[in-house]
């Protein structure tokens, strides 16, 4: 299972470590180093690594037991030899019903502040419908209109790009880019974690329209054109909550491809136990402090900025939200809406030729700096250059998987 460790010299009593069968462990991994240190004895550097389990997400049974991995010689990639445990019980008896979980999200539920400067608002999804968002089909050239509740959207399948959606065709096209706070709510997603010893509380953002990037080298702020522009986005965030004591653990901030889990002591909090989501200006990438954060090369000062900032533009998902989804509860216990099933696109493919911007910027800088700089281009997640419409919540590899990080 691990090591033990003790404060005196003398062996561990053997009524301190216990036996467990097998079929009662799983495979994990080393997650997050704890302490490197080099010894004074020798040439191998010591490390100590935290671990997880290596099967997560929904349907992961690995059960997390707050062991920890330490070598001088292993490197990252190599199988470990030690396990967790597994949770063997299907039906996840800790999990909250949904009593319990309205009552953890009016506990927990976080207020998202977007950016004083912010354009690009979120709405409903049934604003956005009501307001003219068109479907369109392939090899068609007009769009159809959506139902409110997207029950005429093709649902089930695959990303086929057969559809997607688009903003309105008419003068309310503009309008709606700009999203309607009023009627902003989060789309919660309920899931088990850690083999059912967690509950993740997974919060959907939807927004209209996804503003253009802000490229900063070194002191200088370029506003992009239209890289990072793209029709419609969802972005969320996730808590963890403990299934044993109630607790928030924690909270996941998806960042455009990636993200960060943050412990709750290092979060902020308003009114108790609710805690502060920034969103970033245009993109909407969730951060938990407010300030500019580089997507790129610290070092060279090179990147995309995501700024974060308190604001009078703001959701209270402790009220504001919809429950969407919550597998584990059986079926008809949570009636998931049309849209959700709708597995497509919602936006169109962006056609514009972002290299030419690119090197507009590229052919300003000193030389010392034009190499680095295209090499991080290079880098850049795939929808900063918008050019395929994003999918929605359920096609995503969080909604069955666990979080990247």
């Amino acid at each position: 299972m691990g090591f033990v460790v003790t404060n005196k010299p003398d062996k561990p009593e053997l009524e301190e470590v216990r036996c467990v069968r097998a079929d009662l462990t799983d495979k994990c991994e080393a997650y997050h180093l704890i302490l490197g240190t080099n010894s004074k004895f020798t040439k191998l550097p010591f490390r100590v690594w935290n671990t997880r389990p290596s099967h997560r997400g929904m349907l992961g049974k690995g059960v997390s037991v707050g062991t920890f991995f330490c070598s001088s010689y292993w490197s990252s990639g190599e199988e470990l030899h030690i396990v967790c445990l597994k949770n063997l019980n299907p039906t996840l008896h800790a999990m909250p019903n949904l009593d319990q979980i309205h009552a953890l999200i009016r506990h927990y539920g976080p207020t998202i502040f977007f950016h004083p400067d912010e354009v690009y608002l979120p709405s409903s999804v049934s604003w956005f419908f009501k307001n003219g968002a068109l479907l369109y089909k392939s090899g068609e050239l007009v769009g159809q209109t959506i139902d409110t509740g997207g029950s005429n959207l093709p649902g089930g399948g695959t990303n086929d790009r057969e559809y997607w959606i688009d903003l309105p065709s008419d003068n309310r096209r503009e309008r709606v880019k700009h999203g309607n706070l009023e009627s902003a709510e989060l789309y919660v997603h309920l899931k088990p974690a850690l083999g059912g010893t967690f509950t993740d509380i997974a919060m959907w953002v939807f927004c209209p329209f996804n503003g253009p990037a802000t490229l900063k080298v070194g002191i200088m702020n370029l506003s992009l054109s239209k890289i990072g522009q793209h029709v419609c986005d969802w972005e969320h965030f996730t808590l963890r909550v403990s299934n044993f004591t109630g607790e928030l653990w924690s909270i996941y901030f998806s960042q455009h491809s990636g993200g960060e889990w943050v412990d709750a002591f290092d979060l902020e909090f308003i009114g108790g136990n609710k805690s502060i989501v920034y969103s970033s200006k245009s993109g909407h990438a969730s951060f938990p402090h407010p300030g500019s954060y580089i997507q790129g090369s610290a070092k060279l000062g090179v990147g995309v900025r995501n700024d974060a900032a308190r604001s009078n533009y703001y959701v209270d998902s402790s009220i504001q939200y919809e429950i969407i989804a919550a597998e584990y509860l059986g079926e008809g216990v949570v009636s998931e809406p049309c849209w959700l099933q709708y597995m497509r696109e919602w936006g169109p493919t962006m056609v514009y030729e972002s290299r030419t911007e690119l090197d507009k910027i590229i052919s300003l800088l000193p030389l010392m700096l034009k190499y680095p700089v295209e090499n991080i281009f290079g880098k850049f997640p795939v929808e900063l250059y918008g050019e395929e419409g994003p999918t929605g919540p359920k096609e995503k590899n969080n909604w069955v998987g666990d979080e990247r990080s």
